[in-house]
């Protein structure tokens, strides 16, 4: 599979796409390219950074809403509602916009960005599309009695909790989970591509849940039904709150929230940075993992939406199913599309063991 644009006739750039989707027991379903290509999640790993908050009792402890945990998850638009609720989630901790050490940046909206810089807007760090992500951290790290300051920095223990968290979902070994500093100053993680897709399927599995929650120590009393908990599991709570939300997941006319609204109730998609895709269909208990070669960003929201629709979401949304070229003069003079699909693995081994 590659994304192509086409002018004239005539390809005249390419982008390549590696994808994998593997399904909760770690079994390769589908692939293109090199599933097992190591690259960072980005912005894609924040539902598993996320994940102490529920499993740890800090969205118990302050009362997070669903709206709260969806934008933990979230790469926002900056929306105003999306920074007026982030707002509202520091004042719920005890902290403010000066605790959050993400630095701001343009909203990721074209639309949001013009108006703000037409009304001459000054941009603060809750203006960041990680500005949720940021704020859990601080109620992570409020909740244990960790020091706030410096809480992006490695060693901080909110992010060796992070760093946990992702070596537990993804299957990588602490020490074999490559670390970085990703755009907003945190931690960022490198993991196959493989290793993502499980990540992400696992979190519609109620036995993965279950087994975590046991290990954690959540027995059931003697008189629940079998294979129940007597509450939701936490990757579930992430589940319903970024299903329930995906107008906070991104935003208006962004990829993530047009796919999630074209198949309500069925995917769950997160972008990342450079090229990265993540999804969850929990109906199907995949997990989807896509990395466009050289980080092109329209280019892997146009796989992505075709990787779904291979998947059994269809139709595409209309504005992901190419994207045309337009010149100076506003005439159409080509389109970038999708060419190829996924290659179906009869017999996908667990783990990276092709069969």
């Amino acid at each position: 599979m590659r994304v192509e644009q086409v002018r004239g006739d005539v390809v005249e750039a390419w982008h390549d796409v590696h994808a994998a989707v593997v399904d909760t027991r770690g079994r390769l379903v589908a692939r293109t390219g090199d599933p097992d290509l190591v690259t960072f999640w980005r912005s894609a790993a924040k539902p598993f950074q996320a994940m102490p908050l529920v499993e740890d009792g800090v969205t118990d402890r302050f009362g997070f809403t669903t709206e709260e945990l969806a934008l933990v998850c979230a790469s926002h638009s900056s929306e105003p509602v999306q920074v007026a609720r982030v707002r509202e989630l520091l004042g719920k901790i005890g902290c403010s916009e000066r605790d959050l050490l993400c630095g701001p940046h343009p909203p990721l909206s074209e639309r949001v960005a013009q108006d703000y810089a037409t009304r001459g807007l000054r941009l603060t760090a809750v203006f960041s599309n990680c500005s949720g992500k940021h704020a859990g951290m601080l109620a992570l790290a409020r909740h244990h009695g960790w020091p706030t300051e410096f809480y992006t920095r490695p060693e901080h223990p909110v992010q060796q909790r992070c760093l946990r968290e992702v070596s537990r979902w993804t299957d990588v070994g602490v020490a074999d989970v490559r670390t970085a500093t990703d755009g907003c100053g945190v931690v960022c993680f490198g993991v196959p591509l493989r290793n993502m897709a499980l990540a992400y399927g696992r979190l519609g599995s109620a036995e993965f849940g279950v087994r975590n929650a046991e290990s954690r120590g959540e027995r059931r009393a003697a008189s629940d039904p079998p294979q129940q908990l007597r509450t939701p599991h936490s990757a579930l709570r992430i589940v319903e709150a970024m299903l329930r939300h995906p107008d906070l997941i991104a935003g208006e006319g962004r990829p993530c929230t047009e796919m999630m609204r074209a198949h309500p109730g069925r995917v769950i998609v997160k972008v990342g940075a450079e090229g990265v895709y993540c999804a969850l269909l929990p109906r199907d208990g995949l997990g989807v993992a896509i990395k466009v070669g050289d980080g092109h960003a329209v280019a892997s929201a146009l796989a992505m939406a075709a990787v779904l629709e291979q998947l059994g979401l269809r139709p595409r949304p209309v504005s992901l199913t190419a994207r045309l070229m337009v010149n100076t003069r506003g005439e159409t003079v080509g389109e970038l599309r999708v060419n190829g699909g996924l290659e179906q693995q009869k017999d996908g081994g667990p783990r990276g063991e092709d069969a």
